[in-house]
């Protein structure tokens, strides 16, 4: 056997996830850049009510509160309507590395590793698993973009209650959070961030791998966009409930001002944060944030899930 012939497996095998990888993180960028305002805005929502009793003891017209809506208005009357853009740029970053180990994590875990059973069928428990572990080394690996998408994303709002601005674009984020923390301050507020990963992962791409083959083979659908369309819409309601309590957490944690030693002022830990959350701003605080989650999450699924399917189909690879 020749040398080529030799290696010709593996190298298809390496240029196949390359490619798999590649199209999930177009289909991502795309999505992201589409539903990005409502990320913003459930970022603002889930950051309004930290220490606003204190603030506003003594303001009775005070009302720190915003619907999806209003806040979105909020944003363009007050910072500009390009600003519902801004931190877009490390979110793509995010997206790109996010979503692309993902992907390829849980189609190795569930083709490779975990392996479907003689049928052909993917158990739901191992989608459970796979799920869950690729959303959490997806996640692990792009916390840096998503700790500065973060960060900037607040700016504006800093700025208008007269604060200095943290940061000035995404080199100087990573600058500045270097300098401050070094390279473990670039995985500030990861636990959460994981944990909510986990969480939502299991939501979408569970969701959706299991609700897809239920419906190709109990119903006389096929492996066609109405699939497709039905089983993206399932993955982002499912998603959206099971992590927003996990994300309101996780960029509280990740929001908040850091010592010298990179150690949050505000919170302790993640414990810290739901405990606290809770106690001041009551058990559905947790869910602040939720419809435009949801609204942000039924699209983006949409629009993922569909553009990554066809760019499979179109580039030759198996439907997933």
């Amino acid at each position: 056997m020749s040398s080529e012939e030799g290696g010709g497996q593996p190298a298809r095998a390496r240029r196949s996830l390359l490619a798999k990888f590649m199209l999930t993180a177009c289909a991502a960028g795309v999505a992201e850049t589409v539903t990005f305002p409502l990320d913003l805005t459930k970022t603002r929502l889930q950051i309004q009510g930290e220490a606003v009793r204190h603030r506003h003891r003594d303001d009775k017209t005070a009302r720190p509160y915003r619907g999806m809506i209003q806040t979105a208005i909020g944003i363009v009357k007050e910072e500009g309507l390009f600003k519902l853009w801004h931190g877009v740029t490390p979110a793509i970053y995010r997206h790109f590395v996010y979503s692309g180990v993902r992907m390829v994590t849980y189609e190795q875990l569930r083709d490779s590793v975990l392996r479907k059973d003689e049928d052909g069928y993917f158990p739901l428990w191992k989608s459970v698993l796979g799920g869950m572990l690729s959303g959490a080394f997806g996640q692990f690996v792009a916390s840096p973009a998503d700790l500065v998408k973060v960060q900037m994303q607040m700016e504006g709002k800093r700025r208008l209650e007269g604060k200095a601005p943290r940061v000035r674009g995404v080199y100087h984020a990573f600058v500045k959070i270097l300098s401050e923390g070094g390279i473990r301050g670039l995985w500030a507020g990861w636990v959460p961030n994981v944990q909510r990963a986990a969480i939502v992962s299991l939501g979408d791409l569970t969701t959706y791998d299991t609700v897809k083959h239920f419906l190709l083979r109990n119903t006389s659908l096929q492996d066609s966009s109405l699939c497709h369309t039905l089983s993206s819409i399932c993955s982002g309601l499912v998603a959206a409930t099971m992590g927003t309590p996990a994300d309101v957490i996780k960029t509280r944690i990740m929001n908040q001002t850091r010592d010298k030693q990179g150690r949050g002022l505000r919170y302790k830990s993640t414990i810290d944060c739901l405990m606290q959350t809770i106690q001041k701003e009551g058990l559905w605080s947790l869910y602040k944030g939720f419809l435009p989650t949801w609204t942000r999450m039924a699209p983006w699924s949409l629009t993922f899930w569909l553009m990554f399917e066809q760019l499979r189909k179109i580039t030759g690879l198996s439907s997933f």
